[in-house]
């Protein structure tokens, strides 16, 4: 019987620090400008390809740790394997004749290691042989008797598509270290073909894997690297040697569950939904944050439900069309914050397109982070689901993005502030993707990332960060975005080349083109940036300043959102014939989530619009599309609709017999594209939140998209609202039942709404104030 464990390291890539730039790319720009000016849309397209630059670099897996039992343990029984969203670990259980055997995994984040316990409960029953190996270029050898010692290197330059790069060039270096010990009277190590170790006869053994790599930031060639990758592997060891498997594992149960427990959720089925046969009203809807909420969800959805029936995850995706499971969703829901936490933490890298999980050394899409929705979509959830801590990655990549891209501003386009485009990689690339300007062709990835830095100042009006970090790359950001607008023969500012994020049109000449001008996309996420930068000047008392003046004299001259003839958004500036309806990007409602210019409440004719052109656009479409139209339809207080992408997300995929942009799950509730991608899974857990909590700086909406026959009754705790609030609410018969919120500090929010109620309210720090039904202050309690 074999089974291997994959290790990832996210500093891991192909390639070195480059150049961005392109002395061409004025003299280029300048002539597709000319044939965007003329209506050749075709030949604009066409011309733009000579501003595409060569692909990003290329995220690598390290490599897997191996472990063999001999042969007879593929006679096992009660197989089972499991991940504890609770405690983040990983079980794996059966039964070979009277001994049953459990491996144990689990990674720490404070010891930064990954830990396995295999036992047995038979005494002197565990055998085994343990070994590492790489897809990368790598050499094993044992290091003692209890150490196996992994180094290697990544490719100096991506496979193809090669682009004229040096030959031989220092990739970035790794080392890995793993080291075993066993327990048991008559147990035995043996060193195999000096690169694998032995076990026999012992009782239970703890296998810790540590790794590091010569990666010193996007700035600093790997030829250059000052890091010893085995020695900080091996100083990474001895500090987490010095602690038993107890300690390892109570330290990364402290670690994870800070965070993972800030946000709870129960939701109970409808009429037509699957019902415990059990009395639901023995669990009360307390919105208190006590530390045994998911416990005690677990032991509720276990006993009632399950009936203490093991049923694998592919099965209850199956069963999900039928018996519309509730807790499938809260599962889903709780999975993505497991994954969040997962992947992102202060001090690692931005989580990539298939993230940490990827196991390719060729991934789809080169695992990079693309800026055009993936990047931002992995990030959806921080703020909502109180995990603000694991957008800190976020904010050190857009410092080293505004760094290079300063330099692609200048040479590419002549202009002040920094620019990135459409995709990025560890070394910070902010240069044009290779190929196709329907992709590549598309300088606001930067602007779209900035405005995460508001949103965290708007979640926790956090004025140091909004000053010291934020502002500084807003500034930079909203410089670049005045100088690419161009005053149009209409008067309005325009953008030229532009394009709708992989989407083509059929211009009026009949041929396809991409490249035109002012796309809906690009000029909300201008508007949005624009609207965020005097916001911040405001807060910051920095409002009599030049850029602020550009601004607000800009503001009034970008072309307004249109209304196509069949009543949809534009997406482009002319009303061009969509070859594609049903095509998987949403780009046009950008305004509607995540961004705010188009509102239920403002701009009614603008959201009627954006309702049919998700009609138009359709409910099929990749895992990340799906989710995106969840949140999209939540804006849009429409939870019926809501929940249907739900149904559609949930539907299970066969990996092996996939379709292009089928969407859906795997067995293992990684959303599909296909191929996978993580941003779904991320994408479904912030439009969960979207349903429950809206808000604005000074106002909070309850319950704004809830499915009321679906989940009738049921709560959340945790969750985070703009104006730096916290909010548990509890619902029963479809209506809101109590509602908790407080803010640790002063609150800007302003007033509560609800099933079309509004009140004023104002928050202390440090209370908890309790709402009804009818928006009425039951009482007020100290915060504890």
């Amino acid at each position: 019987m074999y089974c291997f464990a994959r290790v990832a390291d996210d500093t891991l890539w192909t390639g070195v620090p480059r150049n961005y730039t392109n002395a061409e790319a004025p003299s280029i720009l300048s002539k597709v400008r000319k044939l965007v000016d003329s209506g050749k849309y075709s030949d604009a397209t066409a011309a733009a390809f000579g501003l595409s630059d060569y692909p990003p670099q290329t995220y690598q897996p390290l490599g897997n740790i191996n472990i063999e039992f001999d042969g007879s343990h593929a006679t096992y029984t009660s197989y089972e394997r499991e991940l504890d969203l609770n405690t983040a670990t990983v079980k794996v259980k059966y039964s070979l004749g009277d001994a049953e055997f459990t491996r144990v995994h689990f990674a720490s984040n404070p010891h930064q290691v990954m830990v396995t316990k295999i036992f047995s409960t038979k005494s002197g029953s565990l055998s085994f042989t343990v070994y590492l190996d790489s897809k990368l270029r790598y050499q094993s050898i044992v290091g003692s008797t209890s150490q196996i010692i992994m180094e290697g290197s990544c490719p100096g330059n991506r496979k193809p598509p090669n682009v004229d790069l040096p030959e031989n060039l220092t990739g970035i270096q790794f080392a890995s270290v793993l080291d075993l010990q066993i327990a048991g009277v008559n147990g035995m190590v043996q060193v195999i073909e000096n690169r694998k170790l032995k076990v026999e006869a012992a009782d239970s053994a703890v296998l810790l894997l540590v790794a590091s790599s010569s990666f010193e930031g996007p700035f600093t060639n790997p030829s250059d690297s000052k890091r010893d990758p085995k020695s900080e592997a091996l100083h990474t060891l001895k500090s987490a040697k010095a602690l038993s498997f107890s300690q390892l594992l109570s330290s990364h149960l402290d670690d994870y569950q800070n965070l993972f427990h800030r946000v709870g959720m129960q939701l109970f089925g409808g009429s037509n939904v699957a019902k415990p046969e059990c009395d639901t009203t023995q669990y009360n809807y307390d919105c208190s944050v006590g530390p045994h909420a998911v416990e005690r969800l677990k032991s509720f959805k276990r006993d009632c439900l399950n009936n203490d029936v093991l049923v694998s995850t592919a099965e209850r995706v199956k069963s999900f069309r039928n018996d519309e499971d509730p807790y499938l969703v809260e599962l889903l829901f709780h999975y993505g914050r497991y994954l969040q936490i997962s992947c992102s933490r202060p001090g690692t890298q931005i989580s990539n397109l298939q993230g940490i999980w990827n196991q390719d050394v060729e991934p789809p899409w080169d695992a990079a982070p693309h800026l055009n929705i993936n990047l931002q979509m992995n990030y959806w959830p921080c703020l909502p689901c109180n995990l603000s801590e694991c957008q800190d990655p976020l904010f050190d990549c857009i410092a080293s993005l505004a760094i290079n891209g300063a330099k692609t501003a200048k040479v590419n386009y002549e202009t002040s502030g920094w620019v990135v485009h459409q995709v990025t990689d560890v070394w910070a690339k902010t240069s044009p993707d290779y190929g196709n300007p329907v992709w590549a062709v598309w300088p606001m990835g930067g602007a779209w990332i900035c405005t995460h830095l508001w949103e965290h100042y708007a979640f926790s009006l956090d004025k140091e960060f909004l000053r010291d970090t934020a502002y500084p790359l807003l500034e930079g950001c909203a410089a670049f975005l005045l100088d690419w607008l161009i005053e149009g023969p209409d008067g309005f500012l325009e953008t030229n080349p532009s394009t709708s994020p992989e989407h083509a049109f059929i211009a009026p000449d009949g041929e396809p083109a991409s490249v035109s001008y002012s796309t809906t996309m690009d000029i909300a996420i201008i508007r949005e940036v624009f609207a965020i930068v005097t916001s911040s000047a405001e807060v910051l008392g920095k409002t009599d300043t030049d850029l602020i003046n550009r601004i607000k004299a800009a503001l009034p001259k970008l072309p307004p959102t249109r209304i196509s003839r069949d009543g949809c958004i534009m997406e482009w500036a002319q009303d061009f014939e969509d070859p594609d309806v049903h095509h998987r990007h949403v780009s046009h409602l950008f305004g509607l989530y995540p961004g705010h210019s188009i509102t239920v409440e403002k701009t009614p004719d603008l959201s009627k619009a954006a309702a049919n052109s998700l009609y138009k656009r359709g409910d099929i479409g990749p895992g990340w599309s799906i989710t995106w139209k969840m949140a999209l339809w939540a804006r849009l207080r429409d939870a019926e609709h809501a929940y249907v992408l739900i149904q559609k997300l949930i539907n299970l995929v066969d990996p092996d017999h996939e379709q292009a942009f089928e969407g859906g799950l795997y067995s293992n509730l990684f959303t599909a594209h296909p191929p996978f991608q993580i941003d779904g899974n991320f994408g479904f857990a912030a439009a969960i939140a979207e349903m429950l909590v809206q808000s604005t700086l000074q106002d909070l909406f309850l319950l704004p998209a809830l499915p009321r026959d679906k989940w009738p009754s049921g709560f959340v705790r945790g969750l985070k609202a703009r104006g730096g609030v916290t909010v548990n609410i509890s619902w029963k018969e479809g209506k809101l039942h109590e509602a908790r919120f407080w803010a640790k500090g002063q609150s800007s929010l302003q007033r509560l709404h609800y099933n079309g109620q509004v009140k004023a309210t104002t928050l202390s720090p440090g209370k908890i104030y309790v709402y009804n039904q009818q928006l009425r202050c039951l009482r007020v309690e100290q915060q504890f």
